[in-house]
């Protein structure tokens, strides 16, 4: 492994790490960090067998990092407007008249946006495509992994009490939580277009 990759890595397990110590909600964050562990292993063992763009790896380490510190509070419960009264003196909910907290809103948004690169790469990896097409193709798996993410959470939450199902989900109320996510992380998906055009003609293989 490269060390760009390597520091990526480290940082990425380091967050995860730092994230369990003294968890609020313990089994809750288990539930969350399952797919942190998940992705984590994938992401190793797709690398060796697949050498992915240094970038597109950070990108990835980048957002399962954002992801460990989302686990820790549920989402529903990240303190970014106190964070920021610390550091500005206002919140951004008062800056864009938020009603709830709009962090899985930028998970979700940051899935299209930090796995679209290593799955466009991937996918001209393994097969003569052209970028487009597989932009267009990497763009459908986002959609399709985004569907099938909110399928498993929903029957996760069939199995737990109202009370944990909603601290799980972290729908907050919005009927069209699903709906939102799937978007976000699709046009986030959308907006790698220029990226991927500037790395078109680059080698597939490293």
């Amino acid at each position: 492994m490269q060390p760009g990759k390597r520091i990526a890595f480290a940082m990425a397990l380091a967050i995860f790490a730092l994230s369990w110590i003294a968890p609020r909600w313990p089994f809750e964050q288990a539930l969350h960090s399952s797919l942190t562990v998940v992705g984590l292993v994938w992401l190793w063992r797709h690398d060796r067998r697949w050498p992915m763009r240094t970038s597109h790896f950070a990108l990835i380490c980048f957002f399962i990092a954002l992801h460990c510190i989302g686990a820790r509070w549920l989402y529903s419960n990240v303190p970014y407007d106190a964070w920021a009264h610390a550091l500005t003196g206002h919140t951004l909910s008062e800056l864009f008249g938020w009603r709830r907290n709009h962090f899985d809103r930028l998970i979700h948004l940051l899935y299209g946006i930090c796995f679209t690169p290593a799955v466009w790469h991937w996918l001209r990896q393994r097969w003569p495509l052209a970028a487009g097409q597989g932009f267009v193709i990497a763009v459908m798996l986002i959609m399709c992994s985004s569907l099938l993410y909110e399928w498993l959470e929903w029957a996760i939450a069939l199995g737990l009490s109202p009370e944990a199902a909603e601290s799980y989900n972290g729908q907050q109320g919005d009927v069209w939580d699903a709906h939102a996510d799937m978007l976000l992380a699709t046009l986030g998906a959308l907006a790698m277009w220029p990226l991927m055009r500037r790395e078109r003609r680059e080698p597939i293989h490293p």
